[in-house]
C-alpha cells in the first residue's frame, strides 16, 4: 500500500488488483492557494464533504460522497456521516484497515467511535480551523481509537498557510515520528503489534 498526502485532507492510496494499479483519492478538493494537481485519474474517489469544489476527474471514476458500503476492485469502502454532516471512511484492502476521518473539526461521540472498529492506519486532520480538529482534540481521539499507525493531515503547508504546524500535534501526541517522507509504503507485516506509531507524510 502506497500512501501520499497532497495537502488539506487530500490523501492518495495506491494498491493493486491482479496486475492493475488501483488508486483511491480521498478529499480531492481544490485549495485557494498553493500547488495542487488540476486533475486526477483515480479508480475510486471519496469526498467527505460533498463533491462541490472537487478537482477534475479525468476518467470514469467510481465516486462516493454519501453514506455507502461498496467494493471496487477488491477495495471495500464504508462511509458514514458524523454529527456535523461530513463523512468518515473506512477502507479495507491488502488486509489493511484504513480510516480517513475526512473534514472533521469536532470529536465524534463514542457511539460513532464504536462504528469504526479496529484501525491499522488512521488519517486524522490536526491543523484546527473549520475543517480540522485542534491538535489537542486530535491527540485525544488518537488515544481513544488506538490505531496501529497514525498519519496526521490538514496541518500547515503551502496550500493551507493558516493551519497549525505539525509540531503542535507531535507535541500533544507525545510520540516521536518513525518516518517522515513524501510517500510511505506499508504492508500488513510492517504493522506494530502493541503500540501506536506516528508517521509523517510531507505534502507531495
Amino acid at each position: 500500500m502506497h500512501l501520499s498526502w497532497l495537502g488539506q485532507t487530500c490523501v492518495k492510496l495506491q494498491t493493486k488488483f491482479k496486475d492493475e494499479e488501483v488508486t483511491v483519492l480521498i478529499d480531492g478538493y481544490k485549495p485557494e492557494d498553493g500547488d495542487f494537481p488540476r486533475s486526477f485519474s483515480p479508480q475510486v474517489a471519496l469526498f467527505s464533504a460533498g463533491s462541490e469544489n472537487a478537482s477534475t476527474l479525468s476518467q470514469n471514476t467510481f465516486i462516493i460522497d454519501t453514506l455507502a458500503e461498496c467494493e471496487v476492485k477488491e477495495v471495500l469502502v464504508t462511509a458514514w456521516p458524523t454529527e456535523a454532516g461530513s463523512l468518515v471512511f473506512k477502507i479495507n484492502t491488502e488486509n489493511l484497515s484504513i480510516v480517513h476521518l475526512g473534514r472533521m473539526s469536532k470529536k465524534p461521540d463514542m457511539v460513532n467511535l464504536e462504528k469504526i472498529g479496529s484501525i491499522d492506519i488512521l488519517f486524522i486532520p490536526v491543523g484546527g480551523g473549520k475543517n480540522c480538529l485542534s491538535p489537542e482534540d486530535a491527540s485525544e481521539l488518537v488515544a481513544a481509537l488506538e490505531p496501529r499507525i497514525v498519519i496526521p493531515m490538514g496541518y500547515q503547508c503551502d496550500s493551507d498557510k493558516t493551519a497549525k504546524p505539525i509540531s503542535e500535534f507531535i507535541k500533544e501526541l507525545g510520540l516521536k515520528p518513525e518516518v517522515t517522507d513524501k510517500k510511505i509504503i506499508i504492508k500488513k507485516k510492517d504493522l506494530p503489534q502493541d503500540e501506536t506509531k506516528l508517521m509523517i507524510l510531507e505534502k507531495s
